[in-house]
């Protein structure tokens, strides 16, 4: 019995020893084996390595694919105009030497990232610091951040290099501070107000115009109007009165007798209407007087 637990007891240490001389390295990692805290080797392929069991040797691995490092930092910049102005920013990197990487900067990518952030950051506010903020938001900014970026590169691959690509530089976003981004929408406000005010007064005149325009022509349609309804008015009354004047000239009694007859239709034009005269002497009967004959017959 003994010797069946020493025989276990023994194919588990072999295989405690074996995990910890074994190790693989993922196609997307660098393997550093480092022996008392010195780099021994650097493993850039993938599969399965040995080494030493601790502590003799352990293993570090460290991402070799495309990193993004987005800004974190808050605090405005002043531009060449002294205008205080808030940029977010990121940078794609990778590590491309670990060796360098880890005696320069450390053995995890948050260390390179923090002084990768510091650099970066640095950089922005010496580039910033020469423009305006009208270059900030015009196509000059592609050769602000292609000298930001030049300006990293520089620092990385420096007296002692860390071992990192710089692949790009980008501005995300570019804005005032919130205490002047307020008082520009305030300005704004206003100036859309005088705009919208000036338009308003603008129209108002315009339609004052037109209304007196459309009145002014009203009059005269109405003026040439009654004018030329007087005309043909004078006109008929002309020409009426030619007509009665040679009506009257060929028959002047039937026309005293027809004037009559219309004087009496517009006299007594309704059932109630009653006339008072005197038949005897009122010339408005001469012609009944004179009997049926209106033309004075017998």
């Amino acid at each position: 019995m003994n010797r069946i637990g020493l025989i276990i007891s023994s194919f588990v240490l072999a295989l405690a020893l074996a995990s910890s001389t074994l190790f693989v390295v993922d196609q997307r990692q660098f393997g550093v084996v480092l022996a008392f805290g010195q780099i021994k080797t650097v493993i850039t392929q993938p599969g399965l390595n040995f080494k030493l069991p601790p502590p003799f040797q352990n293993v570090s691995y460290i991402d070799k694919r495309l990193l993004t490092l987005d800004s974190t930092d808050k605090e405005p910049v002043l531009t060449a105009e002294k205008q205080r102005v808030v940029i977010d920013w990121y940078v794609r990197w990778r590590i491309s030497e670990p060796t360098e990487y880890i005696r320069n900067v450390g053995t995890t990518e948050n260390a390179g990232a923090s002084q990768l952030n510091r650099v970066v950051r640095n950089a922005f506010q010496e580039e910033i610091n020469k423009r305006t903020v009208s270059e900030l938001l015009s196509n000059k900014r592609e050769g602000l951040m292609e000298d930001v970026k030049a300006e990293v590169i520089s620092q990385v691959q420096g007296q002692k290099p860390w071992g990192v690509d710089v692949v790009d530089v980008r501005i995300t976003r570019v804005d005032y501070v919130d205490a002047i981004t307020e008082s520009v929408y305030r300005r704004m406000e206003a100036e859309r107000k005088r705009v919208a005010n000036e338009l308003r007064s603008t129209g108002a005149a315009e339609g004052e115009k037109i209304r007196a325009d459309a009145d002014r022509q009203r009059e005269v349609t109405v003026a040439n109007a009654y004018r030329d309804a007087q005309k043909i008015k004078g006109e008929g009354d002309g020409e009426a009165a030619r007509i009665y004047a040679d009506a009257f000239g060929r028959d002047a009694q039937f026309a005293r007798f027809y004037r009559s007859l219309e004087a009496y239709k517009s006299s007594l034009s309704k059932k109630s209407d009653l006339m008072l005269v005197d038949p005897s002497s009122s010339e408005f009967f001469k012609s009944l007087r004179d009997g049926l004959n209106p033309l004075g017959g017998k």
